[in-house]
């Protein structure tokens, strides 16, 4: 085997010829499995999100009277039926830190053709910001790379939103 160094760690490649094999010290790895937990259920009577509007009309209800930005992730089945709803991340007043990786987390596990996302903005007014756009922009190049189509990005404010797909954003 031929070793290589990488920092204070000894690391073994595998299964190259040779007989020379270093002692280094046992690292425990843990042995995990993943999976989704319902916390709860919502019933949605229109049963699949055809356009903004419906998805307005669930995210609207999730959102009402937030005190903070809640960035919501809406995963769809082939017939763009919400199979669930994660609660991504919790921000501040105004900003919320959203990652594509933990976007995506909840999606891959319910399994989703696609996705929905959403955010609250908690001042009432549903004008997209800067960052809202480039985490857009970021969520459908991962998008893309997965396999997992972003429908939309739907800010929600006092009654009403904002699409970022009717805007050409998406």
């Amino acid at each position: 085997m031929k070793t290589y160094n990488n920092g204070d760690y000894l690391q073994l490649s595998i299964f190259e010829t040779g007989n020379d094999v270093k002692k280094n010290r046992a690292k425990r790895v843990n042995i995990v499995s993943i999976k989704l937990i319902k916390e709860s259920t919502l019933l949605y009577k229109e049963r699949s999100i055809r356009s903004p509007e419906d998805g307005f009309k669930i995210l609207k209800d999730f959102l009402s009277e937030k005190d903070r930005e809640h960035f919501i992730v809406i995963s769809l089945d082939t017939k763009n039926q919400p199979v669930s709803i994660n609660v991504c991340h919790i921000g501040s007043l105004n900003a919320s830190i959203v990652h594509p990786r933990e976007v995506m987390k909840s999606a891959i596990l319910s399994n989703a053709a696609s996705i929905l996302v959403g955010h609250n903005h908690p001042s009432g007014k549903v004008d997209p910001s800067r960052e809202d756009i480039e985490v857009t922009k970021r969520l459908l190049e991962a998008g893309k790379i997965i396999g997992i189509e972003i429908l939309d990005h739907i800010i929600v404010g006092d009654g009403e939103y904002v699409s970022l797909k009717e805007k050409g954003y998406v």
